[in-house]
């Protein structure tokens, strides 16, 4: 970890970290929301939307968890 060069270029580009953060959150949302539709059959608005977001931080944990910080 130290200062960059002249000479450094970052391993993946904005597009690709864009598009892998976007998959990760629509991954994780749609997880969330077949698991609450899984325990209730018709649940709340307010539920499905707080088990998306719940989806989504456990969909991002994971990822971090899976390629670890550099």
């Amino acid at each position: 970890m130290g200062a960059l060069t002249e000479n450094h270029r970052c391993r993946r580009g904005m597009v690709s970290r864009v598009s892998h953060a976007l998959s990760t959150v629509a991954v994780g949302g749609g997880l969330g929301t077949v698991a609450c539709f899984a325990i209730e059959d018709r649940p709340a608005g307010a539920l499905l939307v707080a088990a998306a977001a719940l989806g989504v931080v456990l969909a991002r944990a994971v990822r971090e968890a899976v390629e670890g910080r550099r």
